[in-house]
Protein backbone atom coordinates (compact mmCIF):
# COMPACT_ATOMS: atom_id res chain seq x y z
CA UNK A 1 0.00 0.00 0.00
CA UNK A 2 2.80 2.30 1.04
CA UNK A 3 4.59 1.52 -2.86
CA UNK A 4 1.14 2.50 -4.46
CA UNK A 5 0.48 5.70 -2.20
CA UNK A 6 3.99 6.73 -3.28
CA UNK A 7 3.65 6.23 -7.01
CA UNK A 8 0.41 7.97 -7.13
CA UNK A 9 2.06 10.97 -5.06
CA UNK A 10 4.99 11.08 -7.91
CA UNK A 11 2.57 10.81 -10.45
CA UNK A 12 0.73 13.72 -8.82
CA UNK A 13 4.01 15.64 -8.43
CA UNK A 14 5.07 14.73 -12.20
CA UNK A 15 1.94 16.09 -13.47
CA UNK A 16 2.06 19.55 -11.08
CA UNK A 17 5.93 19.56 -12.22
CA UNK A 18 4.78 19.96 -15.95
CA UNK A 19 1.98 22.04 -15.81
CA UNK A 20 4.25 24.63 -14.09
CA UNK A 21 6.70 24.33 -16.53
CA UNK A 22 4.34 25.08 -19.10
CA UNK A 23 3.10 28.20 -17.05
CA UNK A 24 7.20 29.40 -16.15
CA UNK A 25 8.65 31.90 -17.58
CA UNK A 26 11.76 32.40 -15.35
CA UNK A 27 14.60 30.62 -17.81
CA UNK A 28 16.92 28.64 -15.21
CA UNK A 29 20.40 28.39 -17.40
CA UNK A 30 21.55 26.19 -14.84
CA UNK A 31 19.13 23.90 -14.81
CA UNK A 32 20.52 22.66 -18.92
CA UNK A 33 23.74 20.99 -17.87
CA UNK A 34 21.80 17.88 -17.55
CA UNK A 35 19.57 17.87 -20.34
CA UNK A 36 20.30 16.00 -23.57
CA UNK A 37 18.41 18.08 -25.88
CA UNK A 38 19.05 15.75 -28.78
CA UNK A 39 16.86 12.74 -26.94
CA UNK A 40 13.88 15.05 -27.58
CA UNK A 41 14.26 14.95 -31.30
CA UNK A 42 14.34 11.22 -30.80
CA UNK A 43 10.79 11.67 -28.25
CA UNK A 44 9.20 13.20 -30.84
CA UNK A 45 9.74 10.82 -33.94
CA UNK A 46 8.43 7.16 -31.03
CA UNK A 47 5.53 9.36 -30.49
CA UNK A 48 4.86 9.92 -33.88
CA UNK A 49 5.64 6.81 -35.21
CA UNK A 50 4.75 4.42 -32.77
CA UNK A 51 7.81 2.97 -33.43
CA UNK A 52 11.26 2.16 -32.63
CA UNK A 53 12.07 0.75 -35.76
CA UNK A 54 10.89 3.68 -37.78
CA UNK A 55 12.10 6.51 -35.45
CA UNK A 56 15.65 4.72 -36.22
CA UNK A 57 15.14 4.78 -39.77
CA UNK A 58 13.85 8.63 -39.87
CA UNK A 59 17.06 9.72 -37.38
CA UNK A 60 19.51 7.38 -39.35
CA UNK A 61 20.94 5.68 -36.11
CA UNK A 62 20.24 2.36 -34.68
CA UNK A 63 17.74 0.40 -33.46
CA UNK A 64 20.05 -0.14 -30.21
CA UNK A 65 21.12 3.40 -30.10
CA UNK A 66 17.36 4.60 -30.08
CA UNK A 67 16.31 2.18 -27.29
CA UNK A 68 19.52 3.25 -25.55
CA UNK A 69 18.87 6.65 -25.69
CA UNK A 70 15.10 6.60 -24.91
CA UNK A 71 16.07 5.02 -21.80
CA UNK A 72 18.30 7.75 -20.34
CA UNK A 73 14.96 10.39 -21.70
CA UNK A 74 12.93 7.88 -19.36
CA UNK A 75 15.37 8.76 -16.32
CA UNK A 76 15.80 12.10 -17.27
CA UNK A 77 11.93 12.74 -16.93
CA UNK A 78 11.42 9.83 -14.64
CA UNK A 79 8.48 8.39 -16.37
CA UNK A 80 8.09 5.56 -18.83
CA UNK A 81 6.86 7.70 -21.70
CA UNK A 82 6.12 4.75 -23.76
CA UNK A 83 4.94 1.54 -23.16
CA UNK A 84 4.87 -1.70 -25.93
CA UNK A 85 1.37 -3.38 -27.15
CA UNK A 86 2.58 -5.90 -29.55
CA UNK A 87 4.58 -3.93 -33.01
CA UNK A 88 3.53 -0.28 -31.14
CA UNK A 89 5.15 1.78 -28.88
CA UNK A 90 2.26 3.61 -26.91
CA UNK A 91 2.55 7.03 -25.39
CA UNK A 92 1.72 7.05 -21.99
CA UNK A 93 -0.36 10.15 -20.17
CA UNK A 94 2.87 12.21 -19.41
CA UNK A 95 4.44 11.33 -22.82
CA UNK A 96 0.56 13.17 -24.44
CA UNK A 97 1.02 15.76 -22.17
CA UNK A 98 4.71 16.96 -23.06
CA UNK A 99 4.19 16.41 -26.86
CA UNK A 100 2.71 19.64 -27.71
CA UNK A 101 5.32 21.46 -26.10
CA UNK A 102 8.57 19.44 -26.27
CA UNK A 103 7.51 19.69 -30.43
CA UNK A 104 6.73 23.73 -30.60
CA UNK A 105 9.84 24.32 -29.23
CA UNK A 106 11.89 22.12 -31.40
CA UNK A 107 10.32 23.71 -34.27
CA UNK A 108 11.49 27.16 -32.77
CA UNK A 109 14.58 25.74 -32.23
CA UNK A 110 14.24 24.99 -35.86
CA UNK A 111 13.50 27.97 -37.08
CA UNK A 112 15.80 29.94 -35.23
CA UNK A 113 18.87 27.74 -36.56
CA UNK A 114 17.74 27.85 -40.23
CA UNK A 115 16.20 31.46 -40.91
CA UNK A 116 19.80 33.05 -41.18
CA UNK A 117 21.20 30.82 -42.71
CA UNK A 118 21.17 31.46 -46.71
CA UNK A 119 20.43 28.50 -48.67
CA UNK A 120 22.01 27.42 -51.32
CA UNK A 121 20.38 24.83 -54.03
CA UNK A 122 23.69 23.48 -55.02
CA UNK A 123 23.73 21.51 -51.53
CA UNK A 124 21.33 19.46 -53.04
CA UNK A 125 22.66 16.26 -54.03
CA UNK A 126 19.74 13.90 -54.25
CA UNK A 127 15.88 13.77 -55.03
CA UNK A 128 14.00 10.68 -54.75
CA UNK A 129 9.77 10.55 -55.85
CA UNK A 130 7.37 7.90 -55.44
CA UNK A 131 5.59 7.91 -58.32
CA UNK A 132 3.14 5.51 -60.94
CA UNK A 133 4.51 3.95 -63.76
CA UNK A 134 2.29 5.52 -65.70
CA UNK A 135 2.58 9.24 -64.87
CA UNK A 136 6.85 8.81 -64.86
CA UNK A 137 7.18 9.01 -68.58
CA UNK A 138 4.77 12.65 -68.22
CA UNK A 139 6.93 14.08 -65.38
CA UNK A 140 10.23 12.64 -65.34
CA UNK A 141 11.69 14.10 -68.59
CA UNK A 142 10.37 17.52 -68.15
CA UNK A 143 11.71 17.39 -64.33
CA UNK A 144 15.03 16.27 -65.20
CA UNK A 145 15.29 18.80 -68.35
CA UNK A 146 14.10 21.48 -65.57
CA UNK A 147 16.68 20.90 -63.15
CA UNK A 148 19.37 20.34 -66.17
CA UNK A 149 18.52 23.68 -67.05
CA UNK A 150 19.55 25.52 -63.06
CA UNK A 151 22.89 23.75 -63.46
CA UNK A 152 22.30 21.60 -60.27
CA UNK A 153 24.32 18.46 -60.22
CA UNK A 154 21.11 16.32 -58.37
CA UNK A 155 20.76 12.14 -58.44
CA UNK A 156 17.37 11.55 -59.40
CA UNK A 157 15.75 8.32 -58.10
CA UNK A 158 12.05 7.15 -59.04
CA UNK A 159 10.65 4.86 -57.13
CA UNK A 160 7.70 2.63 -57.58
CA UNK A 161 4.51 3.76 -56.09
CA UNK A 162 2.96 1.73 -53.72
CA UNK A 163 -0.20 3.58 -52.76
CA UNK A 164 -0.69 1.13 -49.34
CA UNK A 165 2.78 2.79 -47.67
CA UNK A 166 2.64 6.16 -49.80
CA UNK A 167 1.42 8.07 -46.81
CA UNK A 168 3.79 5.97 -44.34
CA UNK A 169 6.82 6.21 -46.98
CA UNK A 170 6.44 10.12 -46.79
CA UNK A 171 6.42 10.11 -42.56
CA UNK A 172 9.15 8.35 -42.61
CA UNK A 173 11.47 10.40 -45.50
CA UNK A 174 11.44 7.43 -47.51
CA UNK A 175 10.77 9.33 -50.16
CA UNK A 176 10.71 13.36 -50.53
CA UNK A 177 7.73 13.21 -52.51
CA UNK A 178 5.06 11.27 -54.01
CA UNK A 179 3.67 12.17 -57.41
CA UNK A 180 -0.02 10.57 -57.45
CA UNK A 181 -3.63 11.06 -58.39
CA UNK A 182 -5.44 13.12 -55.87
CA UNK A 183 -7.22 11.25 -53.09
CA UNK A 184 -7.92 11.63 -49.58
CA UNK A 185 -4.83 11.92 -47.36
CA UNK A 186 -4.14 12.26 -43.52
CA UNK A 187 -3.94 15.53 -41.36
CA UNK A 188 0.08 15.35 -41.73
CA UNK A 189 0.27 14.71 -45.05
CA UNK A 190 0.14 17.81 -47.86
CA UNK A 191 -1.10 17.87 -51.25
CA UNK A 192 -0.67 20.13 -53.76
CA UNK A 193 -1.99 19.74 -57.58
CA UNK A 194 0.24 19.95 -60.31
CA UNK A 195 -1.41 18.94 -63.93
CA UNK A 196 -5.29 18.63 -65.05
CA UNK A 197 -5.90 16.51 -67.63
CA UNK A 198 -9.10 14.69 -68.83
CA UNK A 199 -10.22 10.93 -70.71
CA UNK A 200 -10.19 10.54 -74.41
CA UNK A 201 -11.19 7.17 -76.08
CA UNK A 202 -9.14 5.34 -78.34
CA UNK A 203 -10.66 2.70 -81.07
CA UNK A 204 -10.24 1.78 -84.35
CA UNK A 205 -14.07 3.14 -85.12
CA UNK A 206 -14.10 6.29 -86.69
CA UNK A 207 -16.91 7.81 -85.10
CA UNK A 208 -18.20 7.43 -81.11
CA UNK A 209 -21.11 8.19 -79.92
CA UNK A 210 -22.60 7.39 -75.95
CA UNK A 211 -24.85 4.33 -77.09
CA UNK A 212 -21.18 3.15 -79.16
CA UNK A 213 -19.38 3.66 -76.50
CA UNK A 214 -21.97 1.94 -73.36
CA UNK A 215 -22.42 -0.95 -76.39
CA UNK A 216 -18.49 -1.76 -77.34
CA UNK A 217 -16.28 -3.80 -75.36
CA UNK A 218 -13.84 -2.27 -73.21
CA UNK A 219 -10.23 -2.66 -72.64
CA UNK A 220 -9.77 -1.55 -68.70
CA UNK A 221 -6.24 -0.55 -67.15
CA UNK A 222 -5.36 -0.91 -63.71
CA UNK A 223 -2.72 -1.56 -61.18
CA UNK A 224 -4.63 -3.36 -58.64
CA UNK A 225 -5.51 -6.79 -58.81
CA UNK A 226 -9.34 -6.49 -57.93
CA UNK A 227 -12.35 -3.75 -57.99
CA UNK A 228 -13.63 -1.10 -60.24
CA UNK A 229 -11.68 0.93 -62.70
CA UNK A 230 -11.96 4.52 -61.66
CA UNK A 231 -14.06 5.47 -65.30
CA UNK A 232 -16.98 2.42 -63.95
CA UNK A 233 -17.32 4.27 -60.43
CA UNK A 234 -17.98 7.46 -61.95
CA UNK A 235 -20.36 5.34 -65.18
CA UNK A 236 -22.56 3.64 -62.66
CA UNK A 237 -22.85 6.71 -60.83
CA UNK A 238 -24.50 8.13 -63.34
CA UNK A 239 -26.36 4.42 -63.48
CA UNK A 240 -24.23 2.95 -66.53
CA UNK A 241 -22.14 0.73 -67.43
CA UNK A 242 -19.60 -1.17 -69.43
CA UNK A 243 -18.25 -4.54 -70.80
CA UNK A 244 -14.83 -5.39 -69.72
CA UNK A 245 -13.10 -6.95 -72.75
CA UNK A 246 -9.62 -7.06 -70.92
CA UNK A 247 -8.41 -6.04 -67.87
CA UNK A 248 -4.33 -5.42 -67.99
CA UNK A 249 -2.18 -3.30 -65.84
CA UNK A 250 -0.17 -1.29 -68.65
CA UNK A 251 -2.08 1.37 -71.39
CA UNK A 252 1.00 0.44 -73.84
CA UNK A 253 -0.47 -3.65 -73.72
CA UNK A 254 -4.38 -2.01 -73.90
CA UNK A 255 -3.32 -0.04 -76.80
CA UNK A 256 -1.16 -3.07 -78.46
CA UNK A 257 -4.67 -5.32 -78.25
CA UNK A 258 -6.85 -2.51 -79.30
CA UNK A 259 -5.19 -2.50 -82.27
CA UNK A 260 -6.37 -6.27 -83.09
CA UNK A 261 -9.96 -6.09 -81.97
CA UNK A 262 -11.36 -3.13 -84.46
CA UNK A 263 -14.58 -3.16 -82.25
CA UNK A 264 -12.57 -2.75 -78.75
CA UNK A 265 -12.50 0.73 -76.86
CA UNK A 266 -9.73 2.48 -74.62
CA UNK A 267 -10.53 5.10 -72.01
CA UNK A 268 -7.24 6.54 -71.45
CA UNK A 269 -5.89 9.82 -69.68
CA UNK A 270 -4.82 12.59 -72.68
CA UNK A 271 -1.61 13.43 -71.18
CA UNK A 272 -0.34 9.12 -70.99
CA UNK A 273 -1.54 8.80 -74.90
CA UNK A 274 0.38 11.65 -76.05
CA UNK A 275 3.71 9.55 -74.18
CA UNK A 276 2.56 5.95 -76.15
CA UNK A 277 2.93 4.84 -79.55
CA UNK A 278 -0.43 3.55 -81.04
CA UNK A 279 -1.07 1.97 -84.08
CA UNK A 280 -2.18 4.15 -87.61
CA UNK A 281 -5.45 2.46 -87.32
CA UNK A 282 -6.56 3.88 -84.23
CA UNK A 283 -8.83 7.11 -83.90
CA UNK A 284 -8.43 8.93 -80.94
CA UNK A 285 -12.34 10.72 -79.80
CA UNK A 286 -13.65 13.44 -77.27
CA UNK A 287 -15.15 10.74 -74.31
CA UNK A 288 -19.17 11.11 -75.11
CA UNK A 289 -19.83 10.59 -71.67
CA UNK A 290 -18.94 13.16 -68.89
CA UNK A 291 -16.89 12.06 -66.32
CA UNK A 292 -14.42 14.35 -63.75
CA UNK A 293 -11.41 15.73 -64.56
CA UNK A 294 -7.90 14.07 -63.06
CA UNK A 295 -6.11 15.98 -61.13
CA UNK A 296 -2.33 15.02 -60.51
CA UNK A 297 -0.16 16.29 -58.08
CA UNK A 298 2.53 15.97 -55.20
CA UNK A 299 2.10 14.72 -51.88
CA UNK A 300 5.00 15.69 -49.00
CA UNK A 301 5.43 15.39 -45.35
CA UNK A 302 3.85 18.45 -43.02
CA UNK A 303 7.01 18.68 -40.89
CA UNK A 304 9.18 19.42 -44.11
CA UNK A 305 6.79 22.46 -45.01
CA UNK A 306 9.36 24.93 -43.69
CA UNK A 307 12.61 23.17 -44.10
CA UNK A 308 14.02 25.62 -47.07
CA UNK A 309 15.87 22.38 -49.26
CA UNK A 310 12.26 21.06 -49.09
CA UNK A 311 10.92 24.96 -49.86
CA UNK A 312 13.26 25.36 -52.85
CA UNK A 313 12.35 22.04 -54.36
CA UNK A 314 8.91 22.11 -54.15
CA UNK A 315 8.64 25.92 -56.05
CA UNK A 316 10.28 23.83 -58.44
CA UNK A 317 7.78 20.79 -58.91
CA UNK A 318 5.39 23.22 -59.28
CA UNK A 319 6.81 25.01 -62.37
CA UNK A 320 6.25 21.69 -64.54
CA UNK A 321 2.69 22.46 -64.38
CA UNK A 322 3.76 25.29 -66.87
CA UNK A 323 5.98 23.37 -68.83
CA UNK A 324 3.27 20.02 -69.61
Amino acid sequence: MNKIHSNNLNHQEQTSDSNNLEANDNLDISQFHRVDINLYPLFIAIFEQKSISKAALILCISQSAVSHALQRLRQQLGDELFIRAGHKMLATPFSEQIYTPIKQALLTIQNIATSQNSFDPKAIHSLKIAVHDEIEPIIFPKLLAHFHSLDLKIQFLSAKLDRKTMFSDLSIQQADFVIDLKQHCPSNIHYQSLIEDHFVVCSQQKNVNKSIYLNAPHIGVSSRRTGQLVEDIDLNRQQLSRQILLRCQHYSTALQVLAQHPEAMLTIPKLILQNLHYADSIHVHELPIALPKIDIGMYWYQDLAHNPRHQFLRAEILKLAQLI
